[in-house]
């Protein structure tokens, strides 16, 4: 493996780390105090029909640009630490075809992001954000368990990145139904959630062709470390994407 490539792509977390922070530390400056409930749902007695009843509770009201915030710091992080304390490490893990610190870091990053753009559709019941934040984790951490079992096999073993397929597309079917749900019964999200809505999903599914043709030897694709490239862009342009047209639709002052 160049140590050429090693250099630029240590060149590239270290541009990305600072492109992470700098947006997330702009969001903070500039966003508005905009807040969504975050509710737990239980059940109540009504003493008039004697029956149990559906409540919810609202728990807290959550910044949406403290989420923002967030997933661009927890990028920001593990960019700056692959590309300091960790390099070395990274770059052995490179050589075997796997980096392991990205799926830690999407597991976390991604998993705010879904909330967010869960939040803004109408979920709000803390358990079902936190089943998606989980789910989204799950997802990421196939990818991690595909990289680690696929090490040295001549014949790719496509389990893991199935069940990681399985459990991505659940928490984007809630936020599907979701917006159908509130639209046909007249209160649909605005435009910029169904931008939002379009664009994340194309960015979520490239991470998954990207792996595709990873494994599939396509083209420049062979070569793990131009995917491990195509990575870290997909990753700030998603993060990006996410945040203005969240900023734009809501937290703009």
């Amino acid at each position: 493996m160049s140590d050429i490539k090693i250099s630029s792509l240590r060149r590239l977390n270290l541009i990305a780390a600072a492109l992470h922070a700098g947006q997330g530390i702009a969001v903070l400056l500039l966003a508005t105090n905009f807040k969504l409930p975050v509710t737990g749902a239980y059940l109540t007695f009504n003493t008039a029909t004697n029956h149990l009843d559906a409540a919810s509770h609202t728990l807290f009201n959550m910044p949406i640009a403290w989420l923002i915030a967030g997933f661009f710091f927890i990028s920001a992080l593990f960019h700056l630490a692959i590309a300091t304390l960790y390099r070395r490490t990274y770059a052995a893990n490179l050589a075997r075809g796997i980096n392991k610190a990205r799926w830690f870091e999407y597991s976390l990053s991604a998993g705010v992001m879904m909330v967010a753009i869960a939040m803004l559709v109408g979920i709000y019941d803390v358990m079902s954000l936190l089943l998606i934040f989980a789910l989204v984790a799950i997802m990421n951490l196939s990818g991690l368990a595909m990289e680690t079992y696929n090490q040295n096999k001549e014949k790719v073993n496509w389990l893991a990145y199935k069940i990681g397929s399985l459990a991505g597309v659940v928490p984007w079917l809630a936020v599907a139904f979701y917006i159908w749900y509130s639209g046909h019964n007249g209160s649909g999200p605005p435009t910029f959630v169904y931008f939002i809505f379009a664009s994340l999903f194309v960015f979520f599914s490239c991470f998954a062709l990207n792996m595709w043709l990873q494994y599939k030897r396509i083209d420049k694709w062979a070569d793990y470390l131009y995917g491990e490239r195509v990575y870290i862009w997909l990753s700030l342009i998603a993060k990006s994407l996410l945040a203005w047209q969240v900023f734009a639709g809501t937290l703009r002052p």
